[in-house]
């Protein structure tokens, strides 16, 4: 069921602190449960992981994950994170995007794509972002390539899924 955009509070997106590691938990269980193919983890991985290790990639000092929240609902996310290498401190990897299917076409993914690509701007150094989508994932595509990412391969039978191996798109993007 799709909300009621004008009845929706007003969109905000903000870093995660330590107090939202329940509800980040919560929200990445249903992604690797609902969008099993977008990610390489699955839901019982991560179910088995403590609250303490959500907290510590909250607060990852090498990256900054980001929520899209609707009042105090989450309703996405998406996380950077910064290379420490010295021959790789330009670049940083955008990964663990999901928006709830409820809050779909109402602009968090754009607006948590546009906060992450600021943030990354006023980073000194990073000068490129890069990414994978899993082949088929054309509204994920869509997102990417419309804040600037292009694809320059794809790693075929990048994951296995119940439906066979799957390929994953890299993109990527100058900041």
């Amino acid at each position: 069921m799709m909300p009621n955009t004008a009845a929706l509070p007003t969109l905000r997106v903000a870093p995660l602190q330590s107090s939202d590691a329940a509800r980040y938990r919560a929200l990445m269980l249903e992604a690797y449960e609902l969008a099993a193919d977008a990610f390489t983890s699955t839901p019982q991985e991560r179910a088995a992981e403590p609250l303490t290790w959500w907290a510590q990639r909250i607060n990852n000092s090498q990256g900054v994950v980001l929520g899209a929240f609707a009042g105090e609902v989450l309703m996405g996310t998406v996380a950077l994170e910064f290379s420490a290498k010295p021959k790789t401190r330009h670049k940083a990897h955008v990964l663990g995007m999901y928006v709830k299917q409820e809050f779909r076409a109402c602009g968090a993914g754009r607006a948590l794509m546009d906060t992450l690509l600021a943030l990354a701007a006023k980073r000194s150094g990073v000068q490129v972002l890069n990414l994978t989508v899993t082949e088929g994932n054309e509204a994920a595509l869509r997102l990417y390539r419309s804040v600037g990412f292009e694809p320059f391969g794809t790693e075929p039978m990048a994951i296995r899924t119940p439906d066979g191996f799957k390929g994953k798109v890299h993109m990527w993007r100058r900041v």
